[in-house]
């Protein structure tokens, strides 16, 4: 599975920001999208996901109310709407995938996702 991320940029504090991440691969099959961020010096945390076969969706505390996370089967695709920006959540974004499992609920660890997109940058100016 590749994953693709796309869709940062420069936008100002309060602003609005959408972001996707397509996968490809011959035989398409995960648990788990989810989203990651990175600013310089920090470690990377979970932003948010949503389970493939369920569609249920998952957020960090912080982001709850302004963000949300889609998805369109026929793409395999999955978008990150990002609503009142702030200023501190300028960061690397990172889409990641994880292998079908059994499990209940999604993995908020970077380490238990198998699949990483490239990253893009968003920057949120005061």
């Amino acid at each position: 599975v590749q994953l693709q991320a796309f869709g940062g940029g420069l936008v100002q504090a309060g602003g609005s920001l959408r972001l996707s991440c397509a996968a490809s691969g011959r035989s398409f099959s995960v648990y788990s999208m989810a989203w990651f961020r990175q600013s310089p010096g920090k470690e990377r945390e979970f932003v948010s996901a949503i389970r493939w076969s369920s569609s249920n969706t998952y957020y960090a505390d912080s982001v709850k109310g302004r963000f949300t996370i889609s998805k369109d089967n026929a793409k395999n695709t999955v978008y990150l709407q990002m609503n009142s920006l702030k200023p501190e959540e300028t960061a690397v974004y990172y889409c990641a995938a994880d292998r079908p499992r059994r499990a209940i609920g999604v993995s908020r660890k970077s380490n238990d996702y198998d699949y990483w997109g490239q990253g893009t940058l968003v920057t949120v100016s005061s």
